[in-house]
C-alpha cells in the first residue's frame, strides 16, 4: 500500500484550520480561525494564512498564533507562550526555533500533514499553560 504525503504548504494550513475549528475535545473549543485569507499563496519567506485566535465573549478575540504557508510547509508563528510553545513543539516531535522579536516569538514547522495533529497538540499545551498560570 503506498501512502501519499502530504507536503504541500497550503493543504497542510487547511488541514491544521479544520482540526482546530472542527474538533471540540481537549480545549481546542476554545480557539477558533480568524482573519483568514483563501487566496493565500505560498512562498519561501510565508505567508500569513490566517490567525489562532482565543474565543472571547466579548467580540474581541486574542491572537494566540499566526499561521503561514510555505511552499513544503506550514509555520505557526506563536505570539504568546513562546516557552510551553517550543517544549511542547519538541516533545511532539516537530521542528521549533525562537524568533529573535521582541517580544519573542516561537515558530513551530508543520512540514507534512500527517504533523497536523502533533501541532494541535501544540495548541492544547499552550492554551493548559495559559490556563495554569491563572
Amino acid at each position: 500500500m503506498v501512502e501519499d504525503r502530504t507536503t504541500d504548504g497550503k493543504r497542510i494550513a487547511q488541514l491544521l484550520s479544520s482540526e482546530v475549528s472542527g474538533r471540540e475535545d481537549s480545549g481546542l473549543d476554545a480557539l477558533a480561525v480568524a482573519d483568514a485569507d483563501p487566496d493565500v499563496g505560498p512562498s519561501a519567506d510565508g505567508e500569513r494564512a490566517y490567525d489562532i485566535a482565543l474565543r472571547e465573549t466579548d467580540d474581541e478575540a486574542e491572537t494566540l498564533a499566526e499561521v503561514y504557508v510555505h511552499p513544503d510547509r506550514a509555520r505557526i508563528e506563536f505570539r504568546e507562550r513562546v516557552d510551553a510553545a517550543a517544549e511542547a513543539g519538541e516533545t511532539a516531535g516537530l521542528r521549533v526555533r525562537p524568533k529573535a522579536v521582541k517580544p519573542p516569538r516561537t515558530l513551530v514547522f508543520v512540514e507534512d500533514g500527517g504533523e497536523v495533529k502533533r501541532a494541535t497538540d501544540v495548541l492544547v499545551a499552550v492554551l493548559q499553560s495559559r490556563q495554569n498560570s491563572g
